[in-house]
């Protein structure tokens, strides 16, 4: 079984390569995702077929996985927490995720999405004195 980073991992790379298919069996038939930004929530197969009717052209990476280790003597259903830095493209637009998921017995069975769209705000008036 894999260690629940590379199920993370691996779920947004079979996203990638639109491997639909091979991207459901990283996923708990009872899935719920939230979607912060718009206060969404998606459960089950729904998470997946929102992903697959997003309009064509996007691309996505993975920059960063942190935590999903077992510790040595843990069961290997236990929850294990992981979260993933996502970057994607499409068109001119760049969105980046901060998503936190939990994986047991090699599936993700929740998480959390925090979405921003790169650039898309000037930064406040009062902050750019800080900035370099």
């Amino acid at each position: 079984m894999k260690e629940p980073a590379e199920t993370v991992r691996t779920f947004f790379e079979r996203m990638e390569a639109r491997d639909w298919e091979g991207a459901a069996e990283l996923l708990s038939p009872t899935i719920h995702i939230e979607f912060t930004e718009t206060g969404e929530y998606f459960d089950g197969p729904n998470f997946l077929a929102m992903n697959r009717a997003y309009p064509e052209g996007w691309t996505i990476e993975v920059v960063e996985t942190v935590g999903g280790n077992i510790p040595a003597g843990s069961p290997a259903h236990s929850p294990t927490r992981v979260v993933a830095q996502v970057r994607v493209t499409h068109g001119d637009d760049t969105f980046w995720c901060a998503g936190f998921y939990t994986v047991v017995d090699g599936r993700i069975t929740d998480g959390v999405e925090h979405w921003v769209t790169e650039r898309l705000q000037p930064p406040p008036e009062w902050r750019r004195r800080f900035a370099t």
